[in-house]
């Protein structure tokens, strides 16, 4: 997977380098220090992946995507940021970011988000589900109760990042069944789609395989 760093400091450019050099089916392609050199370098070595950093100087990360895709970009994206901020973790999941991931994560903890997301999955940390996510919205006090043992099977293999029909082999159930006991989900749980289903299955601590 040929991937892009942008981000406006030269040691963390440096550092996330390193850390990927260590995957070997991961490879750094290219890397840019604002928006401007960012389309450039996205537009001629055209990678499979890349990581922005959420604030470039005075620039926003966010706003460099919308751009990018606006020219065309159909790379894969990831947000590498300090900030927990709600307003840009829900702005960057209506964009359908990839990846968010916070910089005090573990060199492990991005490489596996880079396998995740490199299977077609989605990565969201912990910390963010944990700090943005969870206080104001998912509870698993009494909820989980409503739900029977095989839709609270099917919410934790959605947590885990299953597509119906992974569940459908791994529980040995049809993809229409499957399909019936995430609309029970749902609607039990008064969640808007299987992604929000995810993100509840991992911010109440019902698995801890963060991936939507």
């Amino acid at each position: 997977m040929k991937i892009v760093i942008v981000d406006d400091h030269p040691l963390v450019r440096k550092g996330l380098t390193s850390i990927l050099s260590l995957e070997t089916e991961l490879e750094v392609v290219g890397e840019a220090a604002d928006s401007k050199e960012a389309i450039r370098v996205l537009d001629t070595l055209k990678p499979d992946l890349t990581i922005v950093d959420l604030r470039l100087g005075d620039e926003s990360g966010l706003d460099l995507i919308e751009e990018a895709r606006r020219q065309g970009a159909t790379c894969k994206f990831v947000i590498l940021t300090s900030s927990v901020e709600k307003e840009h973790f829900a702005r960057a999941q209506e964009m359908g970011i990839n990846g968010y991931v916070l910089k005090e994560a573990f060199p492990e903890e991005l490489l596996h988000a880079l396998r995740m997301i490199k299977r077609g999955r989605t990565y969201y940390d912990q910390g963010i589900l944990d700090v943005v996510v969870k206080p104001d919205h998912y509870s698993a006090d009494n909820q989980v109760e409503v739900l029977t043992p095989k839709e609270l099977e099917v919410l934790m293999e959605l947590g885990k990042g299953l597509s119906n029909k992974e569940i459908s082999r791994k529980m040995y159930i049809t993809e229409y069944t499957v399909k019936k006991h995430v609309s029970q989900v749902l609607a039990k749980l008064e969640l808007a789609d299987r992604t929000h289903a995810a993100l509840y299955a991992n911010a109440t601590g019902l698995v801890r395989y963060v991936v939507g």
